[in-house]
């Protein structure tokens, strides 16, 4: 005995907090035959933009937006229907169950590729849909409202689709959201065994009073401001609304106090013309300065630490991970070189064309871009010379880098032609006093002018 079964694939556990991921193309359309942990769209996260598969297989039956659109944690994303058979569990039903298990534990690696089963012959369909939406395509369903308010730390009893089980272990942290009027199965826990910490609590509070004021903002605004009609409005994408998070957290946090200087590069610039291998090109001037400040690290390594999330304790790690901001069409990425301690000029020099060109492309993985403990951020290849940076929290400081220009400079009495860059390093004041910031960059100053002193750990 067989019968039809319609399954509804709702965006699952991102992990690491995020909440919603943009629709960027559908790699399927309504009619389609795909099989289980195939690819049925590009999605752009906080992170990256990855490929989603589906848990299940059959017939696409309806996609659920248009690319563009923001697709929430929980919401549908496509159904499908397929043929099961009574007397024996498919492998399509085991796989989803697989699935479910994935999405349950939390372990955001159902977005990624879900482990349900190994991959059938037909591989994945590449066609991406971007037409016009047919009329089988079917609007996005509203969230369920729950059916009241309460904290509480059992499942709910109604949809389990929409309200997940929560944890929340401590009694001042229930009785701080209902004070604030939230709903505990709406916020998202980081506590380290999944339960809703006071942190969770006060984000969520934050983020409900920036979105009520957002809508206050619209309500007032949407007709003209000062005689100019709205000609659009646009929703920020994932990545805008995590790096608005991530920069307002650390100027809120974090506080930061700036110390720059000019720098006669001249020396440098000609020993890096020397460098290049014959019929090679020669190591960039990022490579060689990052070469130079993890140099400095070694000898100042509080910069390279970070702070408990209390600000209690100072962690200190054996070595640096060097985060390396990016300007892409999709806006500011950071991603990171693990252990760049450890690496030649050569290496960093390979490593940084590679994280560019990925970064460019959308192509990095989410892991690519977390863990930095020092942030490196080359806004001269802009054409610019100077940046009051914002440290990329949870890092503790940033350098910036300016152009390289050629400018009048003393020299023993004469005035020449030099190039001169300007450095800027921010800091967080809590981890270090001023002086010690400035014998860091002092160091990687003395790196870049004389930078000889460094060839032999270069």
């Amino acid at each position: 005995m067989t019968s039809r079964t319609a399954r509804t694939f709702r965006l699952p556990d991102l992990g690491e907090g995020l909440t919603e991921a943009g629709l960027v193309q559908w790699l399927v359309a309504v009619g389609d035959t795909i099989a289980t942990d195939q690819a049925i769209a590009e999605v752009e996260t906080a992170k990256s933009v990855v490929e989603l598969p589906s848990p299940f297989a059959g017939v696409v039956t309806a996609l659920h937006g248009r690319p563009g659109d923001s697709i929430d944690v929980g919401a549908p994303v496509l159904e499908v229907s397929d043929r099961a058979t009574t007397a024996e569990p498919t492998a399509s039903a085991a796989a989803h169950e697989a699935y479910r298990e994935e999405e349950r534990a939390g372990s955001g690696n159902v977005l990624i590729g879900y482990g349900t089963t190994e991959r059938t012959g037909s591989g994945r369909r590449r066609r991406p849909v971007t037409g016009p939406a047919a009329p089988a395509l079917a609007a996005p369903a509203a969230p369920a409202a729950p059916a009241a308010r309460t904290i509480d730390d059992t499942p709910a009893t109604a949809d389990a689709d929409t309200r997940r089980p929560v944890a929340v272990r401590s009694p001042l942290v229930r009785r701080l959201a209902r004070d604030l009027g939230l709903d505990v199965h709406a916020i998202t826990p980081t506590g380290h065994d999944g339960a809703v910490t006071r942190a969770d609590v006060l984000a969520a509070a934050v983020d409900s009073a920036v979105a009520g004021a957002a809508a206050h903002h619209r309500e007032t605004t949407d007709a003209d401001v000062e005689g100019l009609p709205v000609v659009r409005r646009e929703r920020l994408s994932p990545l805008r609304k995590a790096v608005g998070a991530t920069l307002t957290r650390s100027r809120s946090e974090i506080p930061e106090a700036t110390v720059w200087v000019d720098v006669d590069a001249t020396e440098l610039w000609t020993l890096r013309a020397q460098m290049a291998p014959d019929g090679g090109a020669a190591p960039s001037i990022t490579a060689l300065l990052a070469r130079f400040v993890l140099i400095a690290l070694e000898e100042h390594p509080v910069l390279a630490s970070r702070l408990s999330d209390d600000a209690s304790e100072l962690i200190s790690f054996d070595g640096v991970n060097l985060g390396v901001a990016a300007d892409t069409d999709r806006g500011l990425l950071v991603p990171v070189i693990p252990r760049a301690h450890v690496l030649t000029v050569e290496q960093l020099d390979s490593a940084l064309r590679e994280l560019a060109t990925d970064a460019r492309a959308g192509g990095l993985p989410p892991e690519r871009l977390r863990g930095s403990t020092f942030t490196l951020n080359n806004y001269g290849s802009l054409g610019v010379d100077g940046s009051a940076a914002i440290i990329n929290h949870p890092d503790v400081a940033i350098l910036g880098i300016g152009r390289i220009l050629e400018r009048p400079w003393v020299v023993d009495g004469q005035i020449v032609a030099r190039r001169i860059l300007q450095l800027s390093l921010v800091f967080d004041h809590r981890v270090c006093d001023g002086g010690y910031a400035a014998r860091f960059l002092r160091r990687v100053v003395d790196l870049i002018e004389h930078p000889l002193r460094a060839f032999g750990r270069v």
